[in-house]
């Protein structure tokens, strides 16, 4: 079972969550949090693998939550807005993924089963723009996702990063990089673990303020198309 802590302020959206989540074959929703606290709080009371939580919230936002229960539980953030300033928090926070609250029942259900897996998750829609938006900013030395550079990587692992900065699922690089999709798979948790990465979607935003930096190095910056 996928344990599932629902946070959200507005009581008639967060009933809504609970009653597609419970429905939902596979997986169980632990609690309900009405704002970030208290969220923080069941989150290290309850220990639930997904918290699907609220960006904006009282007491205290979905970013600083996000924080706050980084390494507890994987954090997917529901947000209003295609792109919001929370919403990038959040994903350096170390959210696993955002999704609009305008999304559908089994797109939601999926998410939740997708983040459980370890995989990150991002509104569809947005993906791309999300990236971009990432790559145009100034990079912020501050606010480095991980303690070291794309040099630790192997050159593969760099072509890896590169695809994940493009957006690119495990089966799409797979297929870029000429490779099985468990291989790909493989060195996505490599990368995680080297970089000390929560997410994909982490690794995703390293890989693009790293090229905007020169800090990734032009031939990995873009992966050979699979011979």
């Amino acid at each position: 079972m996928i344990r599932v802590l629902v946070a959200d302020d507005q009581a008639a959206v967060r009933a809504g969550l609970v009653l597609i989540l419970r429905a939902a074959r596979g997986i169980e929703v632990v609690g309900e949090a009405a704002d970030g606290e208290q969220a923080v709080a069941l989150t290290r009371e309850l220990r639930p693998d997904v918290v699907l939580m609220d960006v904006r919230m009282p007491r205290l936002d979905g970013v600083s939550a996000a924080r706050e229960i980084s390494g507890v539980a994987d954090v997917l953030v529901l947000t209003t807005f295609d792109l919001d300033e929370y919403v990038f928090g959040a994903l350096r926070a170390g959210a696993a993924g955002f999704l609009l609250k305008d999304v559908d029942a089994d797109r939601l259900v999926d998410a939740v089963r997708t983040v459980a897996a370890g995989e990150g998750v991002i509104a569809p829609r947005v993906t791309r723009r999300l990236i971009d938006a990432f790559a145009a900013r100034r990079p912020d030395p501050s606010a480095r996702l991980g303690p070291k550079a794309p040099a630790a990587l192997t050159p593969r692992e760099r072509q890896v990063l590169a695809c994940l900065g493009e957006g690119l699922t495990n089966a799409q690089i797979a297929e870029r990089l000429a490779m099985a999709e468990t291989t790909a798979k493989t060195h996505v948790s490599r990368i995680l673990n080297k970089l000390g990465l929560r997410s994909r979607v982490q690794a995703a935003i390293l890989a693009q303020e790293a090229a905007a930096d020169g800090s990734f190095p032009a031939e990995d910056s873009a992966p050979p198309q699979a011979r």
